[in-house]
């Protein structure tokens, strides 16, 4: 059963990746056919897919930070999640479907600290292999509004 143990320690490795600038471990945290989307709360309520952020497989994640990482270029900066409880919607021993708040602060080069974007990741899990993955996550900002330097995943 996927409970919500597993899947707090899913999204603590999750968020511990990217804030530790282990970014080419980020996409193993989703299955082969998954989905990745970053949106506001307006685009999802209004059923708009395409959101500031759409990949739709783990090649697409790792194109996406081969590119953070060999050709964009944006002032370098880091990121600090704050994740809340999730809230396990439905849950057995090979899916789950959950709700997790999250805060995440933007750090610049010159330590300028400031909150980024808060939200929630609505989620959906699956299990493969024995191993808990993300088949989906939409990571839907409470904000309208989006910061252009939107380089690394939330």
């Amino acid at each position: 059963m996927i409970d919500l143990l597993s899947i707090c320690s899913f999204n603590a490795a999750y968020a511990e990746a990217i804030d530790s600038d282990a970014l080419e471990q980020w996409p193993a945290f989703f299955a082969q056919q998954c989905r990745y989307r970053i949106t506001n709360v307006e685009n999802e309520r209004d059923g708009l897919a395409a959101g500031i952020v759409y990949a739709d497989s783990r090649a697409m994640l790792e194109d996406r930070i081969a590119a953070l990482r060999e050709a964009n270029i944006y002032e370098r900066h880091r990121y600090r999640h704050l994740l809340g409880i999730p809230l396990v919607q439905e849950a057995d021993a090979q899916a789950a479907v959950s709700r997790t708040p999250f805060m995440v602060a933007r750090i610049m080069h010159t330590g300028e600290t400031m909150v980024f974007a808060t939200g929630v990741y609505a989620d959906r899990f699956v299990m493969v292999d024995g191993k808990l993955l993300l088949e989906e996550r939409t990571a839907v900002c409470d904000s309208t509004v989006t910061d252009t330097l939107l380089a690394l995943p939330l």
